[in-house]
């Protein structure tokens, strides 16, 4: 099987063996095609109306390197390429993408229920750091258990080396990891073995090296709105119906032309458009209705505003736009009560984080429009209560919150590993959507560190202002400990990021991998079957003491599923003990509920037929 997606711009393959070139450059006079075959020869590109220019050539075919000349000046990469060979500084390559022959002809996916997610950097999980290293780990990841691979982004980005989220050319996966096809081969391998594969996608920013839109095309960028990392993309002012369509393209892309599952977008709450539809609406409701409806694709969005209305269902109990959010509420509260910590936005959660866990496991958000401390008072949040519990993903880390430490540590390197299993068997035994990170299943012990490898003047920028952003913590503010804060640009900083292989071998890596499994495997056997049979909104939570509580889900049908959790060190009398069978307990006795007591350090999962 073959697959193509049909794309405005770019270039494209015909079957008659011309290929077309399309360049939408408003602010340009003219624009040429640079074949950088030898001898270099430029063709002129036709004007046409609304700031495109367009050529096609028989001079061009598959592997043709190229770029657009802008002006007689500037020659610049192709804003479509669907491959870069030598960076984003450099020719593009014309990929037919039907030169790839599909295997996974009867996939369709899986169903959200049965998500399992698993987050890697393709660059740090294997020694090659390739696609194809990947691959060689896919039978590991079937049999971990967990049924989705997430890649973190892949978009094309300055240097050898970065998280992704620098990306300048969305179109193009990273020369870094391997060619287009490589990854086509990964994602048809993992189908293969029925594992889903997302993609991290960023629509907020451009990266801050290799972005050379604003020569031809500045309606890309927004005069009204901005966000951290500058301008914003201009979702909606003049011209806006371009920059609208390149984004809604590129998602379709990836689900069609590459057979991604799913996407999960990047902080979303820093894309401003005030138009209606806005950009995540149409987005979405673009891919719903251009998709198959027998293919399962999945869609999530990271989202600090919490906001719920993005999470709605129909009728029949599907997704209208988004399957999910990312819950950052969940990690916060389980990070704060497991290592008490209580600066930046931990602050929101160090009073009370059993309430704030309890509320998320039972209703979704634990700020459903409470004002944030940490915002200065701001009401962060919308009702979630009604919205099912597999509206929201849920972690223990990711790669921010272990690569946005000053150290980069995981947080099997900050608490008791008692307190650890405890948390794991919250977040796998709960109905909510577990995300692990690459390693978490054997604590690995190398760090995820910040990394990237701009030009010289970025990259001293970059390291400075890193070492400034951990100032004001009183640990990290001499000058011995900013020394000590690894510099993003170097690469042993991305070397020291590498998963360790030898580490599962090791007895108490070992360990942890067969916990791991052990509850991935009750997940699937006892928790994922019954996740459809929940009655929404009528979950319940109570607070126990500072450091435990317990949750109760009903079914629609009668009786429910239960979780007890203590992440203290006494033992605690229950006004009721737990009914029915016990499905897990990480206590080391069989009776992790005698009476109505729960153990220290203990979680349990009951199901009440």
């Amino acid at each position: 099987m073959k697959r193509k997606h049909e794309m405005p711009f770019g270039a494209e393959c015909r079957e008659d063996g011309i290929v077309r070139f399309r360049l939408w450059a408003p602010k340009a006079s003219s624009v040429g095609l640079l074949l950088a075959e030898s001898p270099r020869r430029t063709f002129p590109m036709t004007r046409l109306d609304n700031g495109w220019f367009e050529i096609s050539t028989c001079e061009a075919h598959c592997d043709t390197q190229y770029q657009f000349t802008v002006d007689g000046q500037q020659a610049v990469p192709d804003p479509a390429s669907r491959w870069q060979p030598s960076g984003v500084h450099h020719t593009s390559e014309v990929i037919d993408p039907e030169a790839y022959e599909w295997r996974d002809t009867n996939w369709h996916g899986r169903p959200w229920d049965d998500a399992v997610i698993y987050e890697m950097h393709v660059g740090t999980y294997t020694p090659q750091g390739t696609y194809a290293g990947a691959e060689a780990k896919l039978d590991y990841l079937a049999e971990l258990g967990v049924t989705a691979v997430e890649l973190m982004p892949l978009a094309s980005f300055p240097g050898e080396r970065n998280w992704g989220y620098d990306g300048v050319l969305p179109y193009a996966p990273a020369h870094s990891y391997g060619r287009p096809e490589d990854l086509k081969r990964f994602i048809d391998s993992a189908h293969a073995r029925d594992l889903m594969v997302f993609l991290d996608v960023v629509y907020n920013h451009f990266g801050p090296e290799g972005n050379y839109l604003w020569l031809y095309a500045p309606q890309f960028f927004s005069d009204r709105h901005h966000t951290p990392w500058g301008q914003a993309i201009n979702f909606d002012g003049p011209d806006s119906r371009t920059v609208r369509d390149y984004f809604i393209h590129n998602a379709l892309y990836w689900l069609e032309e590459y057979h991604f599952d799913g996407l999960r977008l990047d902080a979303v709450h820093a894309i401003a458009d005030d138009s209606r539809p806005d950009i995540l609406t149409e987005l979405a409701e673009t891919v719903r209705e251009r998709l198959p409806v027998k293919r399962r694709v999945h869609l999530v969005l990271e989202n600090d505003r919490n906001t719920a209305r993005y999470l709605g269902r129909d009728a029949h109990g599907q997704p209208r736009w988004y399957d999910a959010q990312w819950n950052d509420d969940f990690h916060h509260a389980v990070h704060a009560l497991t290592t008490g910590e209580t600066s930046g936005y931990y602050a929101d959660y160090s009073r009370n984080p059993t309430w704030h866990l309890g509320r998320c496991l039972a209703e979704g958000y634990s700020y459903q429009g409470e004002a944030s401390q940490y915002r200065k008072g701001e009401l962060r949040g919308e009702p979630s209560r009604h919205l099912p519990r597999t509206s929201f993903v849920s972690f223990l880390q990711n790669h921010d919150q272990a690569g946005n430490r000053a150290l980069g540590e995981r947080i099997s390197a900050l608490i008791d590993p008692a307190a650890l299993k405890v948390a794991a068997a919250v977040l796998l035994l709960a109905p909510s959507i577990p995300l692990l990170f690459m390693g978490e299943e054997f604590a690995a012990s190398t760090p995820f560190l910040f990394f990237c490898d701009f030009a010289p003047d970025l990259a001293a920028k970059v390291s400075a202002g890193r070492r400034a952003e951990f100032a004001h913590f009183d640990q990290l503010s001499s000058s011995a400990a900013q020394a000590q804060i690894p510099n993003p640009n170097e690469e042993d900083t991305f070397l020291r990021s590498k998963i360790d292989w030898t580490s599962p071998e090791q007895r108490t890596h070992q360990d942890w991998l067969e916990f791991y499994r052990g509850l991935l495997a009750c997940r699937q056997r006892e928790i994922v079957p019954r996740i459809r049979d929940l009655a929404v909104g009528w979950a319940q939570y109570q607070v126990l003491d500072s450091a435990a509580f317990r949750v109760c889900w009903p079914f629609v049908q009668g009786g429910s599923l239960e979780l007890v959790a203590n992440f203290g060190q006494a033992r605690l009398n229950l006004d009721d003990s737990p009914r029915g069978r016990l499905l897990y307990s990480t206590a080391a006795t069989d009776d992790p509920v005698s009476a109505a007591e729960i153990l220290p350090l203990s979680a349990a999962c009951f199901l009440n037929p």
